[in-house]
């Protein structure tokens, strides 16, 4: 099997690539690296990966890169609302037009994966979060998403993955996940303030999505054309319970302030009976990527911790 990873040097990408590989698929990543290459590098050394260097916005170059694979998983994207916020036009270029672009280039007998987000949400205002349930986002990030799935949902030989919020370890390190930035301050100031700590949420580990990925690769019949939330029941946690597990772990003291708000409103429980029907839950729980993290914390240097690629 031939698979293109859109935005494989990312933190999602890096964690999906070796595990692809062990399969014995060959495997090409596409990714522009504004975040550098370092994470790929180790990958080299298996003859069956392969890397192109571009923009996911180039028609021409994604014409040769998706021509002879047999399945895409499109991870290529500006992620979250800080990075989309910051410069909402190449946010729309990227999540909107190279998702368009893909969509455009792509034959109905490939079969595309997407990583989307439960940021399409929104307010939810009662009872549990379904894949039924309304989308409503509320921010750049939530509405090019939004957006990017429904061009690729529409082309038929797509699933569509609304991921709960990521956390743990991968090579190429985001900081900026609530869990991962809670654990970084944690370590490194000894101390957390949090605001709205009684607002819901939940969460997937990292390695649980790259997976997730693997799963529909051995359902593809029963999964394209489909749209899941991806995580379980048992993740979804409030802020003060994510706290108290890393303050437990940490010995750090934390501090509950309203000093701020979540821009994307996201607080609200989140059914994943659509994806545990079909076979998918997930196996790492938030403790034990806080304990991951707090054993790799103490030895990682990053001048800009925030820094969300």
């Amino acid at each position: 099997m031939k698979i293109l990873v859109t935005g494989g040097a990312g933190y999602i990408g890096t964690t999906l690539i070796p595990k692809l590989l062990e399969r014995g698929y060959e495997v090409t990543v596409l990714d522009k690296l504004l975040f550098g290459g370092q994470p790929i590098i180790p990958f080299f050394q298996n003859k069956k990966f392969h890397f192109i260097h571009g923009d996911i916005r180039d028609k021409v170059l994604m014409a040769e890169a998706v021509k002879d694979k047999d399945v895409i998983v499109h991870l290529a994207a500006i992620v979250g609302f800080p990075a989309c916020a910051q410069d909402p036009n190449f946010a729309e270029s990227v999540n909107v037009h190279g998702t368009r672009v893909l969509a455009d280039v792509i034959s109905r007998n490939q079969y595309v994966l997407f990583g989307s987000t439960g940021s399409n949400y929104g307010i939810v205002t009662s009872g549990l979060c379904t894949e039924d349930t309304p989308l409503n986002p509320l921010t750049v990030y939530g509405k090019t998403k939004t957006e990017a799935e429904g061009i690729l949902m529409d082309t038929g030989a797509c699933t569509a993955y609304r991921f709960a919020t990521a956390f743990g370890l991968s090579p190429r390190l985001r900081l900026d996940l609530l869990v991962n930035d809670f654990t970084y301050q944690a370590v490194k100031n000894k101390h957390l303030v949090v605001y709205e700590s009684n607002a819901m949420r939940t969460f997937i580990h990292v390695q649980d999505i790259a997976n997730s990925f693997l799963f529909a690769l051995d359902h593809t019949d029963a999964m394209k054309g489909h749209v899941y939330n991806v995580g379980g029941e048992h993740m979804n946690h409030s802020k003060r319970e994510i706290c108290d597990m890393i303050s437990k772990a940490t010995g750090a003291y934390v501090h509950y302030a309203d000093v701020g708000e979540d821009a994307d409103k996201r607080d609200y429980q989140v059914s994943y009976e659509k994806i545990r029907k079909v076979g998918f839950s997930p196996t790492i729980t938030v403790q034990e990527g806080i304990a991951e993290l707090v054993r790799a914390l103490p030895v990682i240097r990053i001048h800009n911790p925030h820094s969300n690629a």
